[in-house]
C-alpha cells in the first residue's frame, strides 16, 4: 500500500501515478451522471430536475469535502517522503478523527436545511417534494460519502493512486446496478436515485476497509494516533482550508455564469449546460495534474528533494498543456457536432449554434486551467495552499464573473466572447501562479519542509 516515489525517473512517475487518477475522475463522472440517464428513462422531468438539482448540491458538497482531504494527502506524503512512519500514522489517525467529526456535524446540521436549500436553489415546484426527499437521503449519507474520499486521499498520500480508482469503479457499478432495482424495479424516483448514491458509496467504503485489512504493512495506526494532536491537525488544515474554499468559489462561479446565460433565454441556457458538460470531461486531465502534483510533490518535499518536486510540476504542465491544446484545436473544427450529441439537431438548431461559439473560446481554459491546476498542486506540496487559494479568487471575482457578465451584455447575438472571457480568467490565474513561483523559490520556501523539521 505504501509507496516511496522520490526516486527514478520523473516522467515515468508522473504518468503512472496520474493514469489510475484519470481513470477515477472518469468514473465519478460516469457515476454521477448514471442517475440522471437512468430516471430520465423511468420517471418525468419533475423526477429528472429534482435529482439535477439536488445532485449538484451534494456535487459542490463533495468537491469541498474531497479539498479539504487534500490536506491529508499532503501531510501523509511529507511524512512517507521523509521516511517517518510514526508520523504518517499520526496524520492518518488524526485525519480520521477528524472528517469522522466533521461528517457528524455536517450530516445534523445539513438535515436541519434540507427545505432552505430547496428554495435557494430556485427549485420548481413540481420538483421541490423530490428534490428534498433526494437530499434528505444524501444528507444522511454523508460520514459514508466522507468516509470514502478520505480512504482515498490516504491512499494516494502513501503512493498509491490505483486503489481509489478500484473503490470508485465498485461504487460506479453498484450505483448502476441499484439505480435500476430502486427506480425501474421499484418505482422510487429521486429517493431511490439517493438511495442508490447513498449504499454505493457504503459498499465502496466497506470495500476499502476490507483492503486495509488484507494489507497490514508499511505504515501501522495506533489507538493514540487517533487523539486530536494540535501539530499535525494544523497542517492538515492548514492547507485543506484553502483549498476547499477555492473549490467552493470556483463551483459558485461556474453558478453564477449558469445565471447569467439563464438571463439570455432558453437556448443560450441550454447551450451554456451542455457546454459545461462537455468541459466538465476535459478538465479530467487538468485535475489529475494537480492531484498527482500535489501527491508526488509532497513526498519530494517530505524527502528534502524541491528540485524533484520542481521537476515533477514542470513535466504536469508540458502534459496538461500538450493535451489542452490538442483539445482546442479539436474544438476549433467539431464543436457543433459535438454540442450537437447533446441535443436534438430538428428542434436545438439554435442551441448547436451558440453551444459551438461558446465551447470555441472556453476550450482554450483546457490549456491555461492545465497550468494554474499544476502550480496549485505544487504549492498544496509545498504546504502553500494559499497561493492556490489566491489566485482562484483573484481570477474569478476580477475576471471570470465580471467578464462573463459584461460580454453577455456586449455581445447578446454570440456566445464566443463569453467563452473567451472564462478562458482569460484562467489565464490570469497562470500569470499569478508563475509570479507566486518565483517568489518561492527565491525565498526558497518549501513550508512543508519547514513544518516537517518543526515537528
Amino acid at each position: 500500500m505504501q509507496q516511496n516515489l522520490t526516486t527514478g525517473s520523473v516522467w515515468k512517475t508522473v504518468v503512472r501515478f496520474s493514469l489510475p487518477y484519470l481513470l477515477s475522475y472518469f468514473l465519478q463522472t460516469l457515476y454521477g451522471m448514471a442517475d440522471l440517464f437512468i430516471i430520465g428513462q423511468f420517471e418525468g422531468v419533475a423526477s429528472t430536475t429534482a435529482v439535477s438539482v439536488g445532485s449538484q448540491v451534494m456535487h459542490m458538497l463533495t468537491v469541498m469535502i474531497v479539498g479539504l482531504a487534500m490536506g491529508s494527502t499532503v501531510s501523509i506524503g511529507q511524512a512517507v517522503g521523509a521516511g517517518d512512519a510514526r508520523r504518517a500514522g499520526r496524520s492518518i489517525g488524526n485525519t480520521a478523527t477528524l472528517f469522522l467529526g466533521l461528517s457528524l456535524v455536517l450530516t445534523a446540521l445539513l438535515l436541519l436545511l434540507v427545505d432552505p436549500i430547496v428554495a435557494l436553489m430556485s427549485t420548481p415546484e413540481a420538483a421541490a417534494e423530490g428534490t428534498a426527499d433526494y437530499l434528505t437521503i444524501c444528507f444522511l449519507g454523508i460520514p459514508f460519502i466522507t468516509a470514502y474520499n478520505i480512504i482515498s486521499s490516504i491512499f494516494r498520500g502513501l503512493g498509491d493512486s490505483r486503489s481509489p480508482m478500484y473503490f470508485i469503479a465498485v461504487a460506479c457499478a453498484a450505483n448502476i446496478g441499484l439505480d435500476y432495482l430502486f427506480m425501474g424495479g421499484l418505482g422510487l424516483g429521486p429517493s431511490g436515485a439517493a438511495l442508490g448514491t447513498t449504499l454505493s458509496q457504503t459498499v465502496s467504503v466497506v470495500t476499502a476497509l476490507a483492503v486495509i485489512a488484507r494489507r497490514k504493512r508499511g505504515i501501522s495506526v495506533r489507538q493514540s494516533d487517533f487523539k486530536p494532536a494540535r501539530p499535525v491537525m494544523k497542517q492538515i488544515l492548514s492547507v485543506g482550508v484553502p483549498v476547499a474554499l477555492q473549490d467552493g468559489f470556483i463551483q459558485i462561479s461556474f453558478l453564477l455564469i449558469t445565471v447569467i446565460a439563464n438571463g439570455r433565454g432558453l437556448s443560450d441556457a441550454a447551450a451554456v449546460g451542455i457546454v459545461e458538460k462537455i468541459i466538465s470531461f476535459l478538465f479530467l486531465m487538468p485535475s489529475s495534474m494537480l492531484s498527482a502534483v500535489s501527491a508526488l510533490g509532497a513526498q519530494s518535499v517530505g524527502a528534502g528533494k524541491a528540485d524533484r518536486a520542481r521537476q515533477i510540476l514542470r513535466c504536469a504542465i508540458c502534459i496538461a498543456v500538450g493535451f489542452g491544446l490538442c483539445a482546442a484545436a479539436v474544438m476549433q473544427v467539431f464543436a457543433e457536432p459535438v454540442v450537437g450529441l447533446f441535443t436534438d439537431p430538428r428542434d436545438g438548431a439554435a442551441v448547436i449554434r451558440l453551444g459551438g461559439q461558446y465551447l470555441r473560446g472556453y476550450v482554450w481554459d483546457c490549456v491555461f486551467a492545465g497550468v494554474h491546476f499544476s502550480f496549485s498542486g505544487y504549492f498544496c506540496a509545498c504546504g502553500r495552499s494559499s497561493l492556490s487559494f489566491l489566485h482562484n479568487v483573484i481570477a474569478i471575482v476580477l475576471v471570470r464573473v465580471p467578464g462573463a457578465y459584461l460580454t453577455s451584455a456586449l455581445f447578446p447575438d454570440t456566445l464566443l466572447p463569453m467563452g473567451l472571457a472564462t478562458a482569460t480568467g484562467s489565464l490570469v490565474s497562470v500569470l499569478v501562479c508563475v509570479a507566486a513561483y518565483q517568489l518561492v523559490c527565491r525565498r526558497g520556501g518549501h513550508g512543508g519542509t519547514k513544518a516537517l523539521s518543526d515537528r
